[in-house]
């Protein structure tokens, strides 16, 4: 067997990415060059007005089963840029999608994430990274795009590692070995997961569940929200029955449901991605413990219509949390952006995915650093890190020295009728 790391990230991997790494590290932004266009292979057409200064790329996985939530990104990110006129002060910019999922994983793939990183440390003309999608991914590419100097605004990575430290969470290392300068490159606009954890927890408090049954899908974002959920059960005194990984290349779950079921446990959280077999996994839970059971499921599973999708009426009565509010909450800022994005691609604006906020507030706060900076990555980079929004797409927010965002407010879903049906938010900072 190969030796692997924290991420589950093959050693090879790693020494390519290094490789990269090493040949692009003298790399940087240019004001003196028009934008150049990121490879075909991995990226879409650029989008922009005459010929851009600079590039902002985005890196999100597009195939597999988070594509119908990820491609809206895009097109959330793409109309963030058009409102902008594609300027970031006097700058001019240009937009292009790049996909680090293949269609054989149907996933993002740890070889694409190392490549794609490699590209835009290489391009001059790259000032900025919306991304990534799975901390998984973000994992490879930020020590890349570190000596490159290139920073990254993430729209979705939870995951705690990747600027923080948490008891049993976290690894050896971590959050430091991301980071070879000594000088972080990396914000996010989305919560970590020991907001969610926490969040999760205190729902089932409220609900006077006396015991639940953690399990995770092995992947890193998986694990560590289900660490994050053992840790705020804990606290909250909610008991843990039991704690395990669940195979995704698994053709039945019945004996984890038996498991669950004599272990006592009154609920059970599906610590990671629906594009884990997380559909067939719900099934064969609800056929074993029952329509009363209650299934909880953190933002892995957010990609609403493809978690009803796969798994059918067993959906029903579960609980999804994601971070952030749904429109009816949002702000004027939100709700003005889900309005005309909505209606730019056929929605109504209570129809717009949360993450769509979450991509198009990213875009912002890159167009932002750029804005104030003097035309480099490393300037960029340091302004992402004095980010502050009283009213973004996705409320009132401010970047802090860690690169975490002080936003924390997480919204919970009940899928009811076939639909995932807004009920309540829940502060864990309150």
């Amino acid at each position: 067997m190969k030796k692997r790391i924290r991420f589950g990230i093959p050693l090879a991997v790693i020494v390519g990415a290094a490789l990269v790494v090493a040949g692009v590290a003298t790399a940087t932004s240019s004001r003196s060059h028009s934008a150049s266009v990121l490879p075909t292979s991995s990226c879409g057409k650029l989008q922009s007005s005459g010929s851009p200064q600079f590039i902002i790329a985005s890196d999100l996985p597009l195939q597999g089963s988070s594509r119908t939530q990820t491609v809206e990104m895009t097109k959330a990110i793409a109309y963030t840029f058009k409102q902008a006129g594609y300027k970031a002060g006097k700058y001019t910019v240009g937009y292009q999608s790049c996909d680090d999922s293949t269609a054989q994983a149907g996933k993002w793939d740890p070889a694409k994430c190392a490549a794609n990183a490699g590209n835009y440390v290489r391009d001059k003309s790259v000032i900025g990274v919306i991304g990534t999608f799975n901390s998984g991914c973000a994992g490879i590419e930020i020590p890349i795009a570190n000596r490159g100097s290139l920073g990254y605004a993430s729209p979705a990575n939870t995951y705690d590692g990747l600027t923080q430290v948490q008891p049993g969470v976290t690894a050896a290392g971590e959050p430091g070995k991301y980071y070879p300068t000594g000088k972080r490159n990396y914000v996010r606009v989305v919560a970590a997961d020991i907001n969610q954890g926490t969040a999760d927890a205190l729902l089932l408090k409220q609900k006077k569940i006396s015991s639940v049954y953690i399990l995770n899908d092995k992947e890193s974002y998986g694990l560590g929200i289900a660490n994050d959920m053992r840790n705020g059960a804990k606290k909250n005194g909610v008991k843990i029955a039991g704690f395990a990984a669940w195979d995704p290349k698994a053709a039945s779950y019945q004996d984890l449901a038996t498991k669950i079921q004599n272990s006592g446990a009154k609920a059970v959280f599906l610590g990671g991605l629906e594009c884990e077999n997380g559909g067939k996994l719900i099934k064969d839970l609800r056929a074993g413990l029952g329509a009363d059971f209650l299934i909880e499921a953190p933002d892995g599973f957010s990609s609403f219509k493809d978690t009803i999708a796969h798994a059918g009426d067993a959906a029903e009565g579960m609980i999804i949390s994601i971070a952030g509010q749904p429109y009816a909450q949002l702000g004027k800022g939100g709700k003005a952006f889900a309005a005309g994005f909505g209606k730019s691609i056929g929605l109504k604006a209570k129809d717009v995915n949360p993450y769509s906020n979450y991509g198009a507030t990213a875009a912002l706060t890159l167009l932002k650093a750029v804005a104030n900076s003097d035309g480099t990555r490393a300037s960029v980079t340091a302004n992402l890190f004095k980010t502050s929004f009283a009213d973004s797409p996705v409320g009132a927010f401010k970047i802090n020295k860690n690169g975490d965002t002080t936003g924390a407010t997480m919204s919970f879903y009940t899928v009811k009728g076939g639909q995932a049906v807004f009920t309540q938010l829940i502060n864990p900072a309150k």
